[in-house]
């Protein structure tokens, strides 16, 4: 049994070790899955891959970002990143500005369209979503409501560690800053 003290997880009895850990992370992969599976299918065909949504709503949440930084955190390499970036340039979805700090550093930036796409995207599925949600009980509505703060905390464990990788270098040390 699991007991949520805001972004701390117990059990209630203090038998949590690494076989649970991997028990639990076995389960969630196979969820998170399943989530894909649904995800996919609630999206609208809007000629967007899932990685250019993604790329669209990581420069939505984290504000303009290098190339090479949006290939980190969408674990792509770096051309195919520069190859959706200019598919995405090409629909007016973002656009590459130059750096203020720095003018030799170029980097992608939201549009409004880009925006609108993403906000039209998230109420088709939020829509189907709802239909589905409306099918399970109170219980099991109740039970999503309060995993989302968990699911919060895990995608930002994530993100937190690959940003952690990526600044350092291959011999593991901290790269010099740019």
């Amino acid at each position: 049994m699991q007991i949520s003290g805001g972004s701390d997880v117990r059990t209630a009895d203090a038998t949590f070790d690494a076989r649970s850990e991997r028990t639990l992370a076995t389960g969630v992969a196979a969820r998170i899955e399943r989530l894909i599976g649904l995800f996919r299918s609630l999206s609208p065909p809007s000629g967007l891959s899932l990685t250019a949504a993604a790329t669209l709503a990581t420069l939505e949440r984290s504000g303009p970002s290098r190339l090479t930084s949006l290939a980190v955190k969408e674990g792509v390499t770096q051309p195919a990143m520069t190859q959706l970036i200019a598919r995405l340039q090409e629909s007016g979805l973002v656009r590459r500005t130059t750096d203020p700090a720095d003018g030799r550093v170029v980097q992608v930036r939201l549009t409004d369209e880009g925006r609108a796409t993403l906000a039209r995207r998230r109420a088709v599925r939020a829509e189907r979503l709802a239909e589905i949600l409306a099918r399970l009980s109170p219980e099991e509505q109740a039970a999503l409501g309060a995993a989302l703060p968990a699911i919060d905390a895990l995608a930002n464990a994530q993100q937190a560690d690959s940003l952690a990788t990526s600044s350092r270098g291959r011999d593991g040390q901290l790269a010099a800053p740019r």
